[in-house]
């Protein structure tokens, strides 16, 4: 008899480790993020997200190519209008940006599935979420634009929607139109828990969607609340939502951990910008090894109970792990 318990024998070799791993990344759990812009050959890389890009509709083109033959499965598109104004009036034009990118996505055939952002806040001057009116957003007339975004984006071809405004009631406006128009069969894949979180500021420079005034704190969950996220979620999926997201994911592993556990459907978890510029920046300093760190971040967003991850990793992912 053994005077204690000998872990060691199922670590001692690569091989061993890797047959009795319990949680695995895969290409099919990841969703990889793009942002649109206006004219041709533009391909700007952002000084925060090293390795990152905007991308012209032609360059954009070229990218999901790339990313098809990697083996990577899914894209969320963003859009950033030639021209923004008070009413985001790009967000649900049948000729916006991201309307004309998703058109040419599938004229070109692309064996990738087409998710688009719906949101105001890269369409309007003032960088807010939706209409401001007396220094506040209005929720109700917003969540009206809103859900016309996400049918004139389904319309364009986008196999699914994800409204990550945080406007109460605006999942059940996106369903409704989009069930009215003959799209029931189309997902929305809801930012039920998306906090006022710190971690965007490079996402914001990228896609040029920083408030001109105040700040996001009236939409979005504040950091130091759990109960109020479930309940959010709650919500989200009673009027309609197929897929349920956590942004950001590092900070809040413990939020994805309670949702997978209080809630049977799908959950994504958004490894956003600032977790991506952490990681190049150490790497770039030669404080962290990025293949390292990135992989073992990842996969503790999959052990915490992710099902689906967007991460600006994607594509270097795709490099490490073998097609």
């Amino acid at each position: 008899m053994e005077k204690f318990k000998r872990f060691r024998r199922l670590r001692k070799s690569p091989l061993i480790r890797d047959l009795i791993r319990e949680t695995k990344l895969s290409l099919d759990d990841i969703i990889y993020p793009l942002i649109v812009v206006p004219d041709k050959k533009v391909k700007k890389e952002i000084s925060s997200m090293p390795d990152y890009y905007q991308l012209s509709i032609d360059m954009l083109i070229e990218e999901l190519k790339e990313i098809e033959q990697l083996g990577l499965k899914a894209v969320l598109l963003f859009g950033i209008p030639e021209k923004k104004d008070e009413m985001g009036s790009d967000c649900y034009s049948p000729q916006g940006i991201i309307q004309r990118a998703v058109k040419e996505i599938k004229k070109n055939n692309l064996n990738l599935y087409v998710i688009t952002d719906i949101c105001m806040c890269e369409y309007t001057i003032s960088g807010h979420c939706g209409i401001i009116k007396d220094g506040y957003i209005d929720n109700d007339e917003t969540i009206k634009l809103l859900s016309k975004s996400a049918l004139t984006h389904v319309q364009a071809g986008a196999d699914m929607v994800a409204p990550s405004d945080m406007m109460d009631g605006r999942v059940k406006a996106i369903r409704e139109i989009l069930d009215e128009n003959g799209f029931s069969e189309t997902p929305i894949m809801s930012y039920a828990m998306k906090y006022a979180s710190s971690f965007y500021a490079p996402f914001r420079d990228a896609a040029e969607s920083t408030p001109q005034f105040g700040d996001r704190k009236s939409h979005q969950i504040d950091p130091g609340n759990i109960r109020q996220a479930l309940l959010e979620a709650e919500t989200d999926i009673q009027e309609g939502a197929d897929i349920i997201m956590v942004k950001p994911a590092i900070a809040y592993l413990d939020v994805i951990s309670k949702v997978k556990e209080k809630f049977n459907v799908p959950v994504a978890a958004y490894n956003v910008s600032g977790e991506y510029a952490m990681v190049k920046a150490g790497s770039k300093n030669g404080w962290l090894n990025e293949k390292a760190v990135a992989m073992e971040m990842l996969l503790g967003i999959k052990r915490a109970g992710a099902d689906l991850i967007i991460t600006y990793f994607g594509k270097s992912l795709a490099k490490w792990l073998g097609k």
